[in-house]
């Protein structure tokens, strides 16, 4: 008994044995998992913030890149307008047309007609046939079957004629758009041709509406202003050309970018301030030098001469939080220089110097500078000018002129001494009866100019509203000419104000004879000034 008794024990020591190492290799399996896990996990977190900072270092890239093909972009402004498409012409602005395609197989195709075979009942067979069994209801079925077939017909009669009628309709809807389409481009190609002729006549309205065409369809990348003013010039064959220019934020302060690992972060690499200023200066000389190129090339019979161009930029002055428009280029270049100039190979700067354009010393801090001519006839009505001088006799009176003769004679005159003039027409003129205007940079500006054909003394009222015109046009300065003459009062009154002259008749018969060649009165002598106290 005791033997069994031990035999048995020991074969439960074996068995707790076996279970505590069975319990220990689990033990030791699920640690393993666990630390394979671990392992898989952290290597799973390397490889995810690998990848993370992969990616971040790429966007660092793509975005560097982006960055330097806008700076790429703004060093090829001149260049692209070169070797890209040309301006705009007559011949490309005309309109050809393209007949639209119309597909009329949905109403072309007639439907089947309807078949009696897909109506008609089926014959009795067999042995009902021979025995003559249900004839009559297969006769019934079939006059029955004939009235479906010809109601069958009867609808398919009808849909054939609304598929036709639809047809027809739909094909002369065709034909007249067709019709209405060759109509409206005859009718702009008619209209591009007197276009055409009156730009070869050199009307103003004509050429400014072709250059501004010309320029419209000039492509600069984006963020590029696309707004101009024109003004044409017949007596002299210039344009005056206005266009915005882009501001300083043009030109990315940022010369790239680069991901930082140790801080998780993209960094900007900033651009220096001296790269920001030179390739602005480059941007503002380039887009100068591209409009003359397109407004000149964009001449197809030679109208033009010379362009005088002034760029501006739109911006806010940080002092006032206003709007502004600094005048940062301004330029002018007869066809004949512009011509001489090989643009592929010029840097932009130096060529605006060798045209003696006027550049703001500092335009990336938006310095201003003082256009060669700026003014705005939209303020004015001007009208056609007539020849005075060509019908003067030898010792004409000017009193004798008409008041409108008179008016174009002083007109004719300021022409004569180097400016270029205009008359306004007769009615609201606001007291302006010619606006002049001077290339000289230190006369720069608009001059208003009131014509007088008195006999009598001029009074001081009339030289105070001259002033109060000035004023209100904002112009540089204003003229009262007469055939007579001016009191005290009104000569102190213009030497006090500063920027009006008056010409008397003594003064303006010289005047003529200088720069017209022809000896006149003016009008009758005034009487003599007592000496002051």
């Amino acid at each position: 008994m005791a033997q069994r008794g031990s035999s048995r024990g020991n074969e439960y020591q074996r068995q707790q044995q076996a279970l505590r190492r069975a319990q220990d290799k689990q033990a030791r399996q699920v640690e393993r998992e666990r630390k394979a896990a671990e392992t898989a996990s952290k290597r799973q977190e390397r490889e995810r913030k690998a990848a993370y900072q992969e990616r971040q270092a790429e966007q660092a890239q793509v975005r560097t890149i982006g960055i330097e093909h806008e700076v790429e972009q703004l060093g090829q402004l001149l260049r692209d307008a070169l070797v890209g498409d040309p301006p705009t012409t007559f011949e490309r602005r005309r309109r050809t047309h393209k007949p639209r395609v119309w597909d009329e197989r949905p109403w072309s195709r007639p439907e089947p007609s309807p078949r009696w075979e897909e109506f008609a009942p089926p014959e009795p067979g067999g042995l009902a046939a021979v025995l003559g069994l249900g004839r009559k209801r297969y006769e019934a079925e079939v006059a029955e079957a004939r009235v479906r077939f010809g109601g069958a017909q009867e609808r398919h009669r009808r849909a054939e004629d609304e598929r036709l009628a639809t047809l027809e309709r739909k094909q002369a809807e065709y034909r007249q758009a067709e019709e209405r389409a060759l109509e409206e481009i005859g009718a702009s190609n008619r209209q591009l041709d007197e276009e055409r002729e009156a730009y070869r006549a050199g009307e103003p309205a004509a050429v400014e509406a072709h250059l501004g065409a010309v320029l419209d369809a000039s492509s600069y990348p984006l963020g590029f202003p696309h707004e101009h003013r024109i003004a044409f010039r017949p007596a002299t064959g210039d344009v005056l050309v206005e266009v915005h220019l882009p501001p300083e934020g043009i030109v990315p302060a940022a010369r790239g970018y680069r991901y930082v690992k140790s801080r998780d972060e993209t960094t900007v690499l900033p651009r220096p301030e001296k790269e920001r200023k030179e390739l602005y200066a480059s941007v503002l000389a380039q887009v100068a030098l591209r409009t003359v190129h397109e407004i000149l090339t964009g001449d197809p019979d030679r109208i033009i001469n010379g362009v005088i161009l002034n760029g501006h930029v739109k911006t806010i002055n940080r002092a006032t939080g206003q709007e502004v428009s600094p005048c940062l280029v301004t330029l002018s270049a007869s066809r004949e220089q512009f011509g001489k100039l090989r643009l592929s190979q010029v840097d932009p700067v130096h060529c605006l110097k060798g045209l003696n354009a006027l550049v703001s010393p500092n335009p990336y801090d938006l310095e201003p500078i003082r256009p060669i001519i700026e003014f705005d006839l939209s303020k004015y009505r001007l009208m056609d000018s007539m020849d005075v001088v060509a019908d003067l006799d030898s010792r004409s009176v000017l009193v004798k002129l008409t008041p409108t003769e008179f008016e174009h004679l002083i007109r004719q005159l300021f022409e004569a001494i180097g400016m270029e003039a205009w008359n306004t027409q007769a009615s609201k003129d606001e007291g302006v009866d010619a606006i002049a205007v001077s290339k000289d940079p230190v006369f720069n500006g608009e001059c208003i100019i009131q014509a007088k054909r008195y006999t009598r003394l001029v009074g001081v009222e009339s030289v105070q509203a001259l002033a109060g015109v000035v004023e209100h046009k904002r112009a540089a300065k204003g003229v009262l000419i007469t055939t007579s003459w001016f009191g005290r009062a009104s000569h102190d009154f213009a030497r006090q104000h500063g920027r009006l002259q008056l010409i008397e008749g003594p003064e303006l018969k010289y005047l003529i004879k200088e720069h017209l060649g022809k000896d006149v009165i003016p009008g009758p002598v005034p009487p003599k000034r007592r000496p002051s106290r």
